[in-house]
């Protein structure tokens, strides 16, 4: 198989007239959506290019310390990036989110490397990098779902909540339905990616390692990896924030304070 094919800047530049059709649509319909297009695609662009130099002398130093030091970077962003979908806020949520992301990125990437992978060194950044980021860009999708579940629940439902403490029930059984709902919630959207996968679309990492050369069938396997880890790390991340953020909204005496939850100003 060939080696991938050099890309320039006059080819990235023809892919993006492609974004045209949503100015166009965002015209016609008044959709209101031209200037986002416009700052998404400018960030998108940014964004990456700005990652591409910065991982190549990460990836050409192989130092543990500008490894780990990336890694953190990105869990920090992730939970701003999470935060940043959900409507309502409570003190300590970033932490809740930032602890979830670590728990559940961190667990599953140093599994890849260590157990399924068996990388040399683990924390190689041609391996942990890129995986840390995929599974990061993902769980934070379900810790976002499952926080703004499970505030808006307990916010719009409270009554309920109440009835059942004023009943005796503790804080967990109070609020076990809602942390069920907003976990699921969370869950749903990894669970249908898995269910298509491989008949309606082909997942961005197999579609890079074909285009780089890799033998298609070795391709399946490393996707299919991936996608085990990134359910693993979007239950274990998902569960953790909401459970922490659910357990914060209520006292040592199992009375729901929900004057301590905020809706964000937009």
């Amino acid at each position: 198989m060939s080696g991938p094919i050099p890309l320039s800047a006059l080819d990235v530049a023809l892919a993006s007239s492609l974004l045209l059709l949503h100015g166009l649509l965002s015209a016609w319909l008044g959709l209101g959506l031209t200037r986002r297009v416009g700052v998404a695609a400018l960030r998108s662009v940014l964004q990456l290019t700005l990652l591409g130099y910065v991982l190549a002398p990460v990836l050409a130093w192989e130092q543990p310390l500008l490894v780990f030091l990336l890694g953190g970077i990105m869990i920090m962003i992730g939970a701003r990036e999470a935060l940043g979908r959900v409507s309502r806020s409570h003190r300590g949520l970033f932490s809740s989110a930032l602890g979830a992301l670590a728990l559940g990125g961190i667990t599953t990437t140093i599994l890849a490397t260590t157990v399924i992978v068996r990388v040399q060194p683990w924390w190689s950044p041609q391996y942990l990098v890129p995986l840390l980021g995929m599974i990061l860009g993902n769980a934070l999708t379900g810790v976002g779902l499952g926080l703004e579940r499970s505030l808006d629940q307990l916010d719009t439902g409270r009554v309920e909540v109440e009835l059942l403490l004023a009943r005796g029930a503790t804080w967990w059984e109070a609020s076990r339905p809602v942390v069920a709902d907003a976990i699921r919630t969370g869950l749903i959207p990894i669970l249908n990616s898995m269910s298509v996968v491989g008949l309606v679309s082909i997942p961005g990492m197999m579609t890079g390692q074909i285009l780089g050369g890799v033998d298609p069938v070795l391709a399946a396997r490393y996707q299919i990896v991936i996608l085990f880890l990134i359910a693993g790390a979007i239950a274990v991340s998902t569960a953790t924030a909401v459970l922490i953020s659910t357990s914060s909204l209520f006292d040592a005496a199992h009375r729901l304070r929900i004057h301590r939850l905020q809706r964000k100003r937009r």
